[in-house]
């Protein structure tokens, strides 16, 4: 099978904020699997597709919830016209013909779900297809990349040691601020000035967590009001829509934050 649909031809822009491509290098150079940990909406995903794109190897990415069963990642038989076949699933894929296979926020899934992923996490990089009878040795050039939200998991939704010891770890957490400003000129195409207005909103709202906030704004949604600015939404206008209304309907908490946009963009 052809996998090169996967490959990402364009560089997907990506600020190192440490020394974290250089020690992914390392290990996918070492084939250790990959753990990324941080925040929602910090750059998790970019810093995965970024080390994809750069390493120039196909990507299979798997938005992981708490439907995703064994058969959703490994494959099933499905019927057609002339019987059954078998059908591989996104990390069958990668495993049998050598991508990164992404599992993104993976403790959404199913506990017994996990399972499969063991053997492919240490030195026998194997993967049972028990409904086939086939045993799959990984193809030399895959790796196993899974993310997660440390600080947003309750514990009924938090990775098993078993687990967790199978990868080395990445901790990521949102950039600097002057950082940050340039990503949002980056990605959202504003000037300076309305970057670090936004940054400052961004800090105030994360100030905010664990008093009344579950999470703080992240850098994902600074770019969604940066973009909406871009396109004539006024600044305050843009920000009530992007960065306040998706992650609270407490109206104390929504009263101080469109405060401090208006102060800020006022």
């Amino acid at each position: 099978m052809d996998i090169t649909q996967y490959k990402i031809e364009n560089e997907p822009f990506y600020d190192a904020q440490s020394n974290e491509v250089e020690l992914y290098e390392a290990a996918y150079a070492a084939r250790l699997p990959v753990m990324v940990k941080g925040p929602t909406g910090c750059g998790k995903s970019r810093f995965v597709e970024h080390m994809a794109w750069k390493l120039g190897k196909p990507i299979i990415t798997v938005s992981c919830n708490e439907d995703i069963t064994a058969s959703d990642l490994v494959g099933r038989y499905l019927l057609d016209a002339n019987g059954t076949r078998w059908v591989d699933g996104p990390l069958t894929l990668a495993a049998r013909y050598g991508a990164i296979c992404y599992l993104d926020e993976i403790v959404e899934a199913r506990q017994d779900t996990m399972v499969v992923i063991h053997a492919l996490t240490d030195h026998r990089r194997e993967l049972s297809l028990d409904k086939k009878g086939e045993l799959i040795k990984a193809h030399p050039d895959f790796q196993l990349v899974i993310s997660y939200n440390p600080g947003y998991q309750s514990l009924m939704k938090d990775l098993k040691q078993s687990t967790k010891q199978r990868f080395c770890a990445l901790d990521f957490d949102y950039a600097l601020p002057e950082m940050e400003a340039h990503i949002l000129q980056k990605e959202g195409n504003v000037d300076s000035e309305t970057a670090q207005k936004l940054v400052k909103i961004g800090e105030t709202a994360r100030n905010l967590k664990g008093h009344g906030l579950d999470e703080g704004i992240s850098t994902r949604l600074m770019v969604y009001a940066a973009t909406l600015i871009n396109q004539g939404i006024t600044p305050i206008e843009a920000c009530k829509m992007a960065l306040v209304r998706p992650i609270t309907d407490d109206a104390d908490i929504r009263q101080t934050l469109d405060n401090a946009i208006e102060m800020i963009f006022g």
